[in-house]
């Protein structure tokens, strides 16, 4: 079939996926429309706002809240598909639900947190899955990039850490696979991701290129065991991670986004996937740095074997340079399979209109349910017992940093565990000498640490002086401490090990607090297991 140089141009259109914002400018908007209209891009990719983008971040520009965000991308949605021919695919990253990307929608837990779900509750990664895709529709959305198939093998990994399922590959497999059926059961497409593995890496790809020393036999035993059981699994596309692995191109440091080697070698040929594969962001420095002709990147990403090109910034000259070197027959390759990827989101039909509420009483459920099977029990010497003791001879108090004595947790423990109780809030607002002098009569001190932020960055923005008084009171007192935020920060606190409680929340989200506060009362049994080796000072 003799197809014109005009029709060629259209499908090779449909590889691009650029970035768009929820809050932009009218004037983007209109660019945006251009691009749909004259190359008839594939997808978008939406996120926040232009300060808060993959790259973006480390320019530090402040991110502007908007409270209708979410009504703001249902309505850009409804108007970017009136100007496309061919639906357009709109994808997202939502691994912890739209709250990922926009305020005021239902927040999941992070994948660490699931990690700590035992294995017998798997279910529930389905149900946020599930629910996720839900969520999804509501906003006009069909496709979900994630979850993360990376295994967590570095605690110094500035970019996977809390986002993956764990340092288990069996269980960071399972639970991968849950989730992608929970969202495909209600018709929404996921996405494995960063082959061959972004977990044992320290470099943040977003700034710098990692590069992964194992060898193909190493990748094999670890980091492609989930990607291979998604294959099995008919996961509907994997995504390609800016990281080199010189064992697999003749010891080059080639981004794998970039490899022929990786992809098409690897991933096609001996792992036998033919799915839909989709660049990571193009606009990562990792890779966009890398050529000065506009479009070049876009080929060399094209030609190494991917068929979505993810935050492409060139558009028009990325078409060109593919319409210029690549074959027809590698072009509806590409082309056929995300049409197929569109048929089966429902969207070349037609459907491409949002469908369903937002329902935030459900996530509540599915996250008391996560809650009530992921807290985990660290250290226990009978520590509701001491508690209880203490109280009783009025020597408990209860310090709570980083959030005012209000929180949710306090006010479950006091239903039965009425103290004095101090907090810290910040070094603006709270005197540290103040709180340590007062706790000075009090021999039992059960502690909630809400963990400032989830990335290791800046020991998690625990700030020094907090550390400081957390090792003297665990020298001097019986100390019960929660921690409500990453695992990875419990080795930052000096003398953990002389603590006579420790139990991991994860989350700060009140179904977490009331269900840590119950189960301490009521001496439940906590049923979660730490998902990450943790090695506690």
């Amino acid at each position: 079939m003799k197809i014109t140089a005009e029709a060629l141009r259209q499908r090779i259109g449909q590889f691009f996926f650029p970035a768009v914002f929820i809050n932009d400018t009218e004037e983007n908007i209109q660019e945006t429309e251009r691009l749909i209209k004259e190359y008839n891009i594939g997808g978008l990719t939406f996120f926040h706002s232009r300060a808060s983008a993959a790259t973006n971040y480390e320019s530090k520009k402040k991110v502007v809240f908007n409270d209708d965000s979410y009504e703001k991308i249902k309505a850009l949605i409804v108007r970017y598909q009136k100007a496309a021919s061919t639906p357009l695919l709109i994808s997202i990253d939502a691994e912890w639900g739209l709250a990922m990307r926009i305020e005021k929608t239902p927040q999941y837990p992070y994948a660490i947190t699931l990690g700590a779900l035992p294995e017998n509750k798997s279910h529930l990664v389905y149900e946020a899955g599930k629910q996720i895709g839900l969520d999804l529709k509501a906003a006009g959305i069909q496709y979900n990039l994630s979850p993360l198939a990376d295994i967590n093998n570095n605690p110094n990994n500035p970019v996977i850490g809390y986002r993956s399922f764990g340092e288990n590959k069996e269980k960071v497999a399972d639970f991968s696979i849950e989730y992608l059926k929970g969202m495909s059961e209600v018709g929404v497409l996921g996405c494995l991701k960063h082959f061959p593995g972004h977990g044992n890496t320290n470099v943040d790809s977003h700034l710098g290129l990692p590069v992964l020393k194992e060898t193909l036999e190493e990748l094999l035993e670890n980091e492609l065991y989930p990607f291979i059981k998604g294959i099995e699994n008919n996961v509907d596309s994997i995504m390609i991670g800016h990281l080199a692995v010189p064992s697999l191109n003749d010891g080059k440091d080639t981004s794998a986004t970039l490899s022929k080697a990786v992809i098409q070698d690897l991933l096609r040929d001996k792992l036998g996937y033919d799915g839909l594969v989709i660049s990571d962001a193009l606009n990562m420095h990792s890779v966009s740095k890398l050529y000065e002709t506009k479009g070049q990147l876009e080929w060399e990403a094209f030609n190494a074997g991917n068929d979505v090109l993810c935050f492409a910034e060139n558009v028009p000259e990325g078409i060109e340079a593919i319409y210029k070197n690549a074959s027809p027959d590698r072009i509806f390759e590409s082309y056929n399979r995300i049409m197929k990827a569109k048929e089966k989101a429902g969207i070349l039909s037609g459907k491409t209109a949002a469908s369903g509420e937002l329902d935030f009483e459900k996530t509540s459920k599915i996250n008391l349910e996560i809650a009530q099977n992921a807290i985990t029990k660290i250290i226990d010497n009978s520590s509701t017992e001491l508690a209880f003791e203490a109280q009783k001879n009025n020597k408990l108090a209860k310090l709570s940093l980083y959030k005012n004595t209000e929180n949710t947790f306090f006010k479950t423990l006091n239903t039965k565990l009425d103290s004095p109780e101090f907090a810290f809030e910040s070094l603006d607002v709270s005197d540290i000498s103040s709180i340590q002098k007062e706790l000075e009569n009090f021999e039992t001190i059960l502690i909630s640490l809400f963990v400032p932020k989830a990335k290791p960055l800046n020991n998690f923005e625990i700030d020094n002086e907090v550390l400081n008084l957390l090792s003297e009171l665990l020298q001097t007192k019986k100390c019960i401490v929660f921690v409500f935020g990453n695992p990875y920060a419990l080795p930052l606190i000096p003398n953990l090990k002389k603590a006579s409680g420790l139990i991991e929340v994860y989350q700060d989200f009140e179904e977490f607090q009331k269900t840590a506060g119950i189960q301490f009362l009521e001496k439940n049994t906590f049923n979660g297991v730490l998902p990450v080796n943790i090695d506690i000072q």
